[in-house]
């Protein structure tokens, strides 16, 4: 029910590697499907699913809940999408397990 769109300077196995890693952290998800270009994430707070597309030396990274905005997992998902580096130089910041 909410959707997430952002450009970062990482690649793709790397938004998806760091959505795995946080996610799974912070909620109780477990990975129920993955692709070359996404990763789906399941639990009792509910589904996210990211999705990369690699676009010159961007990646568009897409992100796709089935709760509300104000949810729990709709706050790690927004959480995810900041730790993400915007410049090649950038360094992606470690990550806070709440």
């Amino acid at each position: 029910m909410a959707n997430y769109e952002r450009f970062t300077a990482a690649t793709m196995a790397d938004v998806l590697a760091r959505a795995e890693e946080v996610l799974s952290a912070r909620m109780p998800l477990q990975k129920t499907a993955e692709t070359k270009h996404s990763i789906t994430l399941s639990g009792g707070d509910g589904t996210a699913t990211i999705t990369v597309h690699r676009h010159g030396l961007e990646t568009l990274v897409a992100a796709a809940t089935d709760q509300l905005r104000t949810s729990r997992l709709d706050l790690d998902v927004q959480y995810l999408m900041t730790l993400l580096p915007y410049q090649p130089d950038d360094v992606m910041p470690a990550p806070r397990f709440a």
